[in-house]
């Protein structure tokens, strides 16, 4: 299956118009129109959009996989926990901390968990 194919099978599946999968990649819909009609092809950038929009890996959007390789959202929030940068920093830090504050941090952790229970 072509990458246009895919892209169009893909937005159908999540019932969403090209002008709404147009605003979600921040491309005019007359772009997807063209992805979908393989006039064009989107960029690498693109792909990365079209990934987590679609929930899908990039190598399936591409054609390389033909499974659909779901992305689950464990690797979702993984992504999204080293692409931000003051995340990607206290965790560079952390393993470097006293472990008495490492003990702390860890009650910290127990008492904001325990609360996020009780309010469900």
């Amino acid at each position: 299956m072509s990458v246009g194919n895919r892209i169009k099978q893909l937005r159908k599946n999540l019932r969403l118009t090209q002008k709404q999968l147009a605003d979600k990649v921040n491309v005019s819909p007359q772009v997807i129109s063209n992805w979908e009609r393989e006039y064009t092809e989107p960029g690498s950038e693109d792909i990365k959009l079209l990934s987590k929009v679609l929930n899908r890996s990039a190598d399936y959007i591409l054609g390389d996989r033909n499974t659909s390789d779901q992305i689950g959202h464990d690797e979702e929030g993984f992504q999204n926990f080293i692409n931000d940068p003051e995340l990607n920093r206290w965790y560079k830090e952390l393993p470097k901390s006293e472990e008495d504050d490492l003990r702390k941090l860890r009650k910290m952790w127990d008492i904001i968990k325990n609360d996020d229970n009780k309010s469900r």
